[in-house]
């Protein structure tokens, strides 16, 4: 293994391409880099930091990302916005990958790629050291390759033209993962908040062959609270689970203690 490929590692990937199931929370309410830690802790895999439904700053998510790259959890950002304002300085900033919103063709995979991905696969232009390989200075050709394979292109699969087209989308090449977003797909297919329908079942599994097809993978994503849905999909063959927010965590946590505390008998 080179040098630059020894410091530049993503472990998500690493764990994927060993078959394994992947942790990972969502960062939605904290500010701070302790955050990082807390999912290390834990024991997740890694972490996303959801910019398309809060208000942190790219200063800030770019922190925390920083923070999760030197204690082995990989930090991916979900942009709001798929373009290069938002992809390319979160990938500059820290980020291991991205998590793409609503993308419904191969063309517009394709687009992510060109803005994920350096020469020769896609077009990301080189931002100089970065803190993925410590800020340290290597040959452009060993950089860009090393971080081509490093870093992930997480397209979320939450639309019915993106259903229809999964399989040119996963074959895109660059693509590394498909992330179901299993509340936006529900709602497009007229079955908003039924997650027991056949329909979600059937467009994880369609989704879950088309990935194997090309050794890909899938996410899922937006089921945080029924384990039973989130355990029937990894056993259908998906290996990545976003588990839930840290807002959620917390809301949760909080909840069982003061219901303990006031049904406490005196």
């Amino acid at each position: 293994m080179s040098e630059i490929r020894s410091i530049l590692r993503n472990h998500m990937k690493e764990k994927l391409a060993a078959g394994q199931v992947v942790a990972s929370m969502t960062v939605r309410l904290a500010r701070s880099i302790e955050i990082a830690a807390i999912a290390a802790s834990a024991g997740f895999d890694t972490l996303y930091v959801d910019l398309e439904h809060n208000t942190l700053s790219i200063d800030t998510c770019c922190q925390i990302c920083i923070s999760a790259q030197q204690i082995g959890i990989t930090p991916l950002v979900r942009v709001p916005a798929n373009t290069p304002e938002y992809i390319c300085r979160v990938l500059d900033g820290g980020a291991m990958g991205v998590i793409t919103p609503h993308v419904r063709s191969a063309a517009e995979a394709r687009a992510m790629v060109d803005l994920v991905k350096f020469p020769p696969l896609g077009h990301r232009s080189a931002g100089g050291a970065l803190s993925q390989y410590g800020y340290r200075n290597f040959p452009m050709t060993e950089t860009q390759a090393a971080m081509n394979d490093a870093t992930s292109l997480v397209v979320m699969m939450e639309t019915v033209a993106a259903l229809e087209n999964v399989e040119e989308i996963i074959g895109t090449d660059g693509v590394d993962m498909l992330l179901i977003g299993s509340n936006d797909l529900c709602a497009e297919m007229g079955i908003n908040g039924q997650y027991d329908h056949p329909k979600l079942r059937d467009a994880f599994a369609r989704c879950i062959e088309a990935a194997g097809k090309h050794g890909k993978h899938v996410g899922v994503g937006g089921l945080a609270s029924r384990d039973d849905l989130m355990t029937q999909f990894v056993q259908m063959g998906a290996r990545y689970v976003s588990t839930g927010t840290d807002l959620s965590f917390l809301i949760s946590a909080c909840n069982a203690k003061a219901k303990f505390v006031k049904e406490i008998s005196v």
